[in-house]
């Protein structure tokens, strides 16, 4: 059974609590970043279920806003998650040749993980850092200007544990 600790149960209060009284639908994509981190990195369909009871919305509600937005997983995925932008900017650039890269580097497709669930290529839409393309997000931090070798140095860090990801 999916369930927040006692301590992030309070922070989704606190979540709720920023919005008006019947507007509790508000907190959905906080509350969501929040159980994604809580629940192994994904919104497995109990999760969704789980938060729309928490927030007192329909379960299709909050599967709307999961599938629509590319940080929200519906899926598992690896430790490290690949985002590399594929819009214009980027792509002319050469996003293609390192997505291509990565694919070919790791053996994995995108949206796939590799089999020992170290890292999932996920291709996103814009990212909004288009001065620096090609680039690609891991964990809150942006990595621009890619190259191959660049690539490469990314995938030795996170192998080694050392790849910053968060604040």
């Amino acid at each position: 059974m999916v369930q927040f600790s006692e301590d992030k149960l309070k922070k989704v209060n606190e979540i709720i609590a920023r919005y008006p009284e019947g507007k509790q639908k508000s907190a959905l994509i906080p509350v969501l970043h929040l159980a994604q981190n809580e629940f192994g990195g994904w919104l497995s369909p109990e999760t969704m279920d789980y938060v729309a009871g928490l927030l007192n919305i329909l379960p299709v509600e909050v599967y709307e806003v999961a599938t629509f937005y590319s940080m929200l997983n519906i899926k598992p995925v690896g430790k490290y998650v690949l985002e590399v932008c594929q819009t214009g900017p980027c792509m002319l650039n050469g996003s293609d040749e390192i997505i291509q890269y990565i694919e070919d580097k790791l053996g994995i497709k995108p949206g796939e993980t590799t089999a020992d669930g170290l890292f999932t290529l996920k291709p996103a839409e814009c990212l909004g850092a288009c001065g620096y393309a090609p680039m690609m997000q891991l964990g809150k931090f942006y990595r621009e200007h890619l190259t191959k070798e660049k690539v490469d140095s990314l995938i030795e860090e996170c192998k080694a544990g050392t790849a910053k990801v968060d604040s």
